[in-house]
């Protein structure tokens, strides 16, 4: 291949961007493919040295995430890789996760793209390469709609800023390790960064909302966030999250899910069924796109191997249809493909959600067990469950409670979303409600298939978006928990697809912390769990006839399961 090494690249502000470009050798003209990304280009070329590393490596590092150059030259496309501003070896000032509080992403993108149409060796069809960060800023760049981006293909993107962060209203601390580099990730490869807060908020703002996070109980009882709030000026994208843990106008503005309308060019999604990780924004985005557009979801492993080579020949279809114009069939397959897990199949569909589930209830009854049936007793009778949660301070026990179904007796498939509707009484102002679905087999091996998460003071639902087992929160204010009180929590599950074998139980756990070490991150990034609460609280459950605490889930009919496909 032909290496160009720092290539300068001229922005509508006088700005340079800093790229790498890998040709083919001895062709003419051929497509590109464009990643862009702060994690600095020089990591990327790890790709040619590195062999591919799965979690939980030692050597899996998070930010390798442009693609398998030789892979992609020997496909007859240019790769480029560029560092955004801010970053590498690019000019001026990175404001803001994705740029959101500066020049924005989406511009250089389009300046970048029409840059390269015009290089004697690229034939004006550009298209977009990477995943998480380079996938977010794909739906930026196509908004901008520049005349050469001709397709993309965004695998793991982080299209709802604020979801990225803040699951149900609690904090998720992963996407720390990208911002700075923490055990497994290198970080982004800063050379001038700003936090968008210092930009939309004055000082005298900014000292308030220090104040105000730091007599948050869960940020003072973890000295690590107590110190950062203390000495801010080395973490600014850290920062934008830990004073901004609400929903609105901040995080929402120049945010890809609010612009996704604005792409009219082929798009192609991918994602993996995480269990909270991006699925949920994947779908809305996908939903939001206005041109023609695929959505692929895959198995677990939730992580993909870095440096990133997966799904390519998925991705080569794709773009020598659109940019090279083979006529592969990619475009006679249904919009829709997932895999089923539990089954070992893939469904193919023209839509999503499937036009045929049926919300189904699962109660929760006395003696931890769950049944389609309702409670007829009063809590007079069924005595609430409860468990109590002390803060990490004095503890390392994440205390949860369990409630488990009677065995199938035949497969039920459940594709789609799910909700918990609890009935908790908590003796605090606030809590956090962190519930897990498993499929549990005779010998007793749990598999996780969804999970959900809700700030107790983040209870309001939007009223206008929620439907019955598909509960949305605005997130846009805390509404303090009267202690003693009891109130219902509808506690979104994220979207899933598992075939429950006959012999088979499902198990619901709930609890308000998470292990820092538990089974369920270890394929993961490091720092993969929520910010724990840091309130000695007391949790009672009510499942009575009065207070019918359930699962709604997303059953499949059986004449339409995958089994009959």
């Amino acid at each position: 291949m032909i290496i160009k090494k720092n290539v300068g690249i001229p922005m509508r502000d006088g700005v340079h961007i800093a790229a790498d470009i890998y040709l083919p050798d001895g062709v003419d003209k051929v497509p590109a493919l464009l990643a862009l990304s702060p994690y600095g280009k020089e990591l990327q070329a790890q790709a040619l040295t590195l062999p591919p590393q799965a979690r939980p490596s030692h050597l899996w590092n998070g930010a390798i995430e442009a693609g398998d150059i030789r892979e992609v030259v020997s496909r007859g496309y240019a790769h480029i890789i560029a560092d955004v501003r801010g970053t590498g070896g690019s000019e001026g000032e990175m404001c803001g996760n994705y740029n959101s509080g500066g020049h924005g992403d989406g511009n250089d993108i389009y300046d970048i793209v029409e840059w390269l149409a015009e290089q004697d060796w690229c034939d004006g069809n550009i298209g977009m390469i990477g995943i998480s960060y380079f996938a977010s800023v794909q739906i930026l760049g196509a908004a901008e709609q520049p005349p050469h981006l001709k397709a993309i293909f965004a695998n793991g993107g982080h299209f709802d800023l604020y979801e990225l962060c803040y699951h149900g209203g609690i904090m998720w601390l992963m996407p720390r390790a990208s911002r700075e580099g923490r055990g497994g990730d290198s970080g982004n490869a800063f050379n001038n960064v700003a936090s968008k807060t210092s930009k939309v908020f004055t000082p005298e703002q900014i000292k308030e909302k220090t104040l105000e996070r730091l007599n948050d109980p869960d940020i003072a009882h973890w000295s690590d966030f107590v110190h950062l709030l203390h000495y801010q000026d080395r973490h600014e994208l850290w920062m934008d999250y830990l004073l901004n843990p609400l929903d609105g106008p901040f995080w929402q503005e120049k945010s890809a899910i609010e612009v996704a309308h604005k792409v009219t060019i082929p798009t192609y999604f991918q994602a993996k069924w995480g269990r909270g990780w991006n699925v949920e924004g994947t779908i809305e985005c996908f939903h939001k796109v206005s041109g023609i557009k695929k959505l692929d979801i895959q198995a677990l492993p939730p992580m993909l191997e870095r440096p990133f080579h997966e799904s390519h020949d998925e991705m080569f279809r794709w773009y020598d249809y659109w940019l090279k114009g083979i006529d592969n069939g990619i475009m006679d397959e249904p919009t829709v493909q997932f895999s089923v897990e539990g089954s070992y199949k893939w469904r193919k569909e023209d839509h999503w959600p499937l036009p045929y589930e049926v919300k189904k209830e699962f109660y929760l009854r006395p003696r931890h067990k769950m049944s389609e049936k309702k409670e007829p007793l009063t809590s007079e009778y069924a005595h609430p469950d409860g468990f109590y949660q002390a803060p990490l301070t004095v503890t390392t026990t994440s205390e949860k409670i369990k409630w488990t179904s009677d065995k199938f007796l035949e497969p039920v498939e459940m594709t789609g979303t799910g909700a918990l509707y609890i009935h908790a009484e908590i003796d605090t102002d606030d809590t956090n409600f962190i519930a897990k679905l498993y499929d549990v087999d005779p010998s007793g091996k749990r598999t996780l298939i969804t999970s959900g998460y809700l700030k107790a003071s983040h209870r309001e639902l939007n009223e206008e978006k929620s439907t019955y087992g598909e509960p949305w929160h605005p997130h846009n204010r805390v509404v303090p928990v009267t202690p003693g009180e009891i109130n219902e929590y509808a506690i979104r599950l994220y979207p899933f697809s598992f075939l429950i074998k006959p012999g088979n139980a499902i198990e619901l756990e709930l609890a308000c912390n998470e292990p820092l070490d538990g089974e369920d991150a270890k394929l993961l990034p490091p720092d993969s769990y929520h910010l724990p609460s840091g309130r000695a609280t007391t949790h009672k459950i009510y499942r009575d006839a009065k207070h019918q605490s359930r699962l709604v889930l997303p059953v499949i009919p059986k004449e339409f399961d995958v089994t009959n496909k």
